[in-house]
């Protein structure tokens, strides 16, 4: 070992080891023998769990991406306990929408329901697949689901901490966070166009239009008239409960409107608006803004390796017979 070589690059290299192991156990194929419809079967749940509510989309989507940055991609989001010290009990994960959960378990119900299938698919596996198909069914790209990760036993509330982005957050934080998981900068910028559906509560960038910088104003690097526009629907007043939509143009379509809004200084989020104002990140921009497909092949590559981060295998994990549940 070269004595000079630094604790981060020896913490990098450890991961990316543990990483390249992990990704090794994951197959398209996976379940080819043990449950050869599995795909099919969460794809009809998803559909039919998306007609009767939009949010399922943008609530799954988030659901992964809150999973596999926390303990890596273990549904471990998804455990509940009595006493309330689960991931989902920290302040961070509180706010993810109910139809989320609702999603996974009902396709897992209908895998199991399968003889063949019963307790043979992971719910780890199943949000991956619930994830695509989200994607996919709010017209955006659809690609191949690596499987064969195994579900995590340990969900805590304080593990939470540190290890999702926030809204205030500037590009060098996201770089750094993002990074941490083997995930380079144009896999952040790609991810961060989920975004383009979904919603949020006023309370997540009331500062950038009643307080910035602890004054009456609005950020700067919000569009004026966009600002004013928010001002009214998320007054001081108002319940901090309340949602709007991420993408004001169009709120229920996987498109590159996000981007486009970044370009016009309409970016809900600081963490939004900063791939933007940052030169650093907005050729990234530039280019998926005037190109969807470029998008969607970024998109789908940064996902697909979101998809490998923490990757449960042998006797690190177990496929649980209740999602909300160790065995």
């Amino acid at each position: 070992m070269n004595p000079k070589m630094p604790n981060k690059s020896l913490h990098c290299l450890s991961f990316l080891l543990l990483l390249t192991v992990a990704y090794a156990h994951l197959h398209v194929d996976h379940y080819r023998h043990s449950c050869p419809n599995v795909e099919a079967i969460v794809r009809s749940a998803v559909k039919q769990k998306f007609q009767e509510t939009f949010v399922t989309a943008p609530a799954t989507l988030r659901l992964f991406f809150h999973d596999c940055f926390v303990r890596g991609c273990d549904a471990s989001v998804i455990l509940a306990t009595r006493n309330h010290t689960s991931e989902k009990d920290n302040a961070d994960d509180l706010s993810l929408a109910g139809d989320g959960f609702d999603t996974v378990i009902k396709a897992k119900a209908a895998v199991d329901s399968v003889p063949q299938c019963r307790n043979k698919v992971s719910c780890a596996d199943i949000l991956a697949m619930a994830t695509r198909d989200v994607v996919a069914l709010t017209g955006g790209p659809t690609y191949d689901v690596e499987l064969g990760r195994l579900d995590g036993r340990i969900s805590t509330r304080a593990s939470v901490r540190h290890h999702l982005p926030h809204p205030d957050f500037k590009l060098n934080q996201l770089h750094s966070l993002f990074t941490s998981h083997g995930l380079s900068k144009t896999d952040l910028i790609a991810l961060s166009g989920a975004h383009t559906i979904g919603f949020a509560h006023c309370k997540l960038f009331f500062d950038r239009i009643h307080n910035f910088k602890s004054s009456n104003r609005i950020d700067p690097t919000l569009d004026p008239a966009y600002g004013k526009y928010l001002r009214e629907v998320c007054p001081k007043n108002i319940d901090p409960r309340l949602v709007i939509d991420m993408d004001p143009n169009t709120p229920r379509k996987f498109d590159n409107m996000y981007y486009k809004n970044l370009q016009q200084g309409m970016g809900l989020f600081t963490s939004d608006q900063s791939l933007f104002t940052d030169k650093r990140s907005r050729k990234i921009v530039n280019l998926f803004a005037s190109n969807n497909t470029a998008f969607e092949q970024a998109f789908v590559a940064a996902i697909t390796k979101l998809g490998r981060v923490g990757v449960r295998t042998g006797n690190q994990g177990e496929i649980r017979h209740n999602c909300a549940m160790v065995n």
